[in-house]
């Protein structure tokens, strides 16, 4: 009889949190969504900025109101939008995230993608930074099934902990993350919330988690109860079943 897989899960947002914001990712991805506003739906510039803030507000995805409003084939977006990003020109292998990561002890945490991007940008991301190995799965948001689920919603949260297999008390899901509104989600749900800032960020008024940090550096003090007590020679974690998901 298979022993039960206990450990708490881990968490990771992808865009913005396992790299800064200063690689301007985002700003490459807007233009391409106000490209694509424009192009596919007729409208002006201005209109169209304004229209995507408001799905983003309203859905936490900009595709989710396309959808719901414009009858957009999500595929047909993603490959215009995210999958057109330049990403190989942007991101390359982060040696400081690869030692962070390759120091948790997996013996005693799971670690887990969360991303609302679908599989073939967490594909790209994971892979271009040299990390894909660390994580043993991922939950996205699925592209080609409708309606689509996505954070900061519970049934998005609920299919992260089924694909994760979290067994026990929801504190034992911990979750970092730079959106606020996704870690306010988090956080009322039960999970352990660690809320990512840039360092230029500004300090919120109100906390959107437990805890919050500007470098994911921080969670060794955080959370040291997690990482290895003797630093491992780089390169010698096991390769985890991400890649066979991906």
């Amino acid at each position: 009889m298979p022993i039960p897989d206990n450990r708490p899960v881990f968490f990771f947002d992808i865009d913005n949190c396992l790299y800064p914001r200063s690689k301007r990712v985002q700003d490459l991805m807007q233009e391409l969504i106000d490209a694509y506003f424009v192009r596919h739906l007729s409208l002006p510039a201005e209109e169209a900025t304004k229209l995507l803030q408001k799905y983003y507000k309203d859905y936490g995805l900009a595709i989710s109101g396309l959808v719901k409003h414009h009858q957009i084939d999500p595929l047909a977006y993603n490959r215009e939008v995210d999958d057109a990003l330049p990403l190989e020109g942007v991101l390359t292998e982060d040696e400081g995230l690869m030692r962070l990561l390759e120091d948790i002890d997996t013996s005693k945490v799971k670690l887990w993608l969360f991303t609302n991007a679908h599989i073939t940008h967490a594909r790209r991301v994971v892979s271009l930074l040299g990390v894909e190995g660390f994580f043993e799965g991922v939950t996205y948001c699925d592209y080609g099934k409708m309606p689509l689920i996505a954070k900061p919603h519970t049934e998005m949260f609920d299919k992260a902990e089924r694909e994760a297999g979290v067994h026990g008390k929801l504190r034992d899901c911990f979750f970092v993350d730079d959106s606020a509104l996704n870690c306010r989600h988090a956080n009322e749900r039960g999970w352990t919330v660690v809320h990512k800032l840039e360092e230029d960020d500004p300090e919120p008024e109100t906390r959107a988690g437990k805890y919050q940090i500007r470098s994911l550096e921080e969670l060794r003090k955080l959370f040291p109860n997690f990482f290895r007590n003797k630093e491992p020679i780089h390169g010698e974690h096991q390769k985890a079943n991400i890649s066979s998901q991906l």
